[in-house]
């Protein structure tokens, strides 16, 4: 990514914004091997055991000598809190990126004793070595198709672009991913037109799937949703690094260096009063300007609709160039340092954080829908993503809308993931239907199931409600990685007339399991699933002996 910086040299085309990438190191796979090797690590034995128990094997064991040695130089020389990414062959791949399959460790690096801070850092890059043998990846990499002796860990160790908020918060003022291809077009926009997502504070809001804005980088002045469906779904926290955190447990999860905090009236005075509008309720509108008087949400019209920040400008053009390096569509992250001043000279900063290829169908054939069918349709949507024909599929598990609700999703977690495992074990794949997003961290914006609680399902749809409207799962993790393994994902929206769910032959079918949520149905006769990619629409159709083609 440096190489391509200077290359493209985005200092001098865009003067009122310093681009550049945070100073980064690499620990090649050489290390991973042989860490392996020298602490005598069985992965035969080694996968039979608990995540815990794998993470505890690896923390017992010792880097090499060289690398200890450059780690102690390394932190000498930076007091900035750290980025320690995964960098995986196989996540890395462009046939097959693995993106948010493994973690990142965010670390204060600000503990007063150099050898607590050496020790933190070993034990960060010891439990990324360990993550393709745990559960969630180790499942993924398999049902790739992929052997876990194939994949090799290479570890990034990179500054975390921000500022010091006090003297207890570390963060950037905002975040985001964009991708260089949109799956789901609004009209008047094209899928080469990307899209972006945007948040306040570190990236994590958005590659888990939270609340975040998204918007078209080519059509910034165009609302994605109403105005009072972008103050319904705003982004309500953000994260930090919480500096107080100079001891901590990394075993606890990539939040255990982090702390999650409520947008409160006082951040929209500080912080993030560059990324807000005033509501205005009474005529469903934002009203900007920093003199405007009213509560406020995050909208970032101030860089988005104002250019503020030529934030459109230079996304499309690192887009572009990778595109054009990679061959493939792209996708990155990156963070910027906007803080409210009145010096004249300040410039604001975009950090590149990572560029990777975006995975996308290279099935070209046409798939043919159909207009005479009408009669056979079980659901049709106007935003699928996918492609082809899928007539194998005789069970579909789904929530009815009656019953769906927003503040026991947890429950609806525990129930989906016991039919999947016995799904699993019969070697069954299946459609699932549920209202709001799968695989979102937020639990009120849809059900927060992970990738193996659901990882049967071959096409998985998300409806909207009468009062539930929730943006399809653009720019996180859980949604990439759907589009890795080529799974059928549709969005029936409450707003189109031509999507359709036929609900009532649904819950007329012979029933496997009922649960307080979800019905479980099996038919006689596969459906046929048929996904244009290139139109974006898709229809379930039910078997007629002659629709399978």
């Amino acid at each position: 990514m440096n190489a391509f910086l200077i290359t493209i040299d985005l200092n001098t085309e865009f003067q009122d914004i310093t681009i550049k990438l945070p100073k980064t190191a690499i620990i090649g796979t050489n290390e991973f091997d042989s860490f392996l090797e020298n602490n005598r690590i069985n992965i035969e034995k080694l996968i039979q055991k608990q995540d815990n128990e794998i993470e505890e094997e690896f923390l017992r064991g010792s880097l090499s000598q060289i690398l200890r040695e450059r780690l102690k130089i390394l932190l000498a020389a930076t007091d900035q809190p750290l980025a320690i990414r995964s960098s995986g062959l196989l996540e890395d791949s462009q046939s097959q990126p693995f993106a948010g399959i493994y973690r990142t460790y965010m670390l204060p690096n600000n503990n007063p004793n150099f050898h607590m801070r050496l020790q933190q850092l070993e034990n960060a890059i010891k439990i990324i070595f360990s993550t393709p043998f745990q559960k969630n990846p180790r499942t993924y990499i398999e049902s790739n198709h992929y052997q876990i002796e194939e994949e090799k860990m290479a570890v990034v160790i990179q500054e975390i672009g921000g500022s010091d908020h006090g003297k207890d918060l570390f963060y950037p003022t905002f975040s985001g991913a964009a991708q260089s291809y949109n799956f789901y077009p609004a009209t008047g926009m094209s899928h080469s037109d990307g899209i972006v997502a945007l948040a306040a504070g570190l990236g994590k809001t958005v590659v888990d799937g939270e609340r975040a804005l998204r918007y078209c980088p080519r059509h910034p002045r165009i609302n994605i949703l109403e105005p009072k469906d972008i103050v319904e779904n705003n982004q309500r926290e953000y994260y930090a690094i919480d500096l107080n955190r100079s001891n901590f447990n990394l075993q606890e999860g990539e939040k255990s260096t982090l702390k999650k905090i409520k947008i409160t009236s006082r951040n929209f005075e500080e912080t993030l009063k560059n990324l807000s509008s005033v509501w205005d309720y009474k005529n469903l509108n934002f009203i900007d300007g920093k003199f405007a008087k009213g509560p406020r949400v995050l909208t970032f019209r101030n860089i988005i609709h104002y250019n503020s920040i030529p934030l459109s400008e230079i996304l499309l053009r690192i887009l572009e160039i990778g595109e054009v390096g990679l061959g493939v569509p792209v996708e990155i992250e990156f963070a910027v340092d906007y803080i409210s001043t009145s010096t004249t000279d300040y410039k604001p900063t975009f950090y590149l954080l990572q560029i990777r290829p975006l995975s996308i169908s290279k099935e070209y054939t046409e798939v043919d829908i159909g207009i005479g069918e009408e009669n056979s349709i079980i659901l049709r949507s106007s935003h699928a993503m996918g492609h082809g024909v899928i007539n194998h599929i005789q069970d579909i598990v789904f929530i009815d809308p009656l019953d769906f609700d927003n503040t026991d999703t947890m429950s609806m977690v525990a129930e989906i993931e016991k039919i999947n495992i016995s799904l699993k074990q019969l070697e069954r794949e299946y459609i699932l239907i549920g209202a709001g997003r799968w695989g979102t961290s937020d639990r009120f914006l849809g059900i927060p199931v992970k990738w193996t609680q659901i990882n049967k399902a071959r096409i998985i749809i998300e409806t909207n409600l009468e009062h539930f409207v929730v943006e399809a799962s653009q720019g996180s993790h859980f949604f990439h990685n759907l589009i890795a393994m080529n799974i059928g994902y549709f969005t029936v929206g409450k707003t189109s007339t031509h999507d359709f769910i036929d609900w009532n032959w649904l819950k007329n079918q012979e029933t496997i399991s009922r649960t307080k949520y979800f019905y479980h149905i099996r038919l006689a006769d596969p459906v046929v699933v048929k996904v244009n990619g290139r139109k974006g629409n898709a229809v379930i159709l039910k078997y007629s002996g002659n629709n399978n083609s």
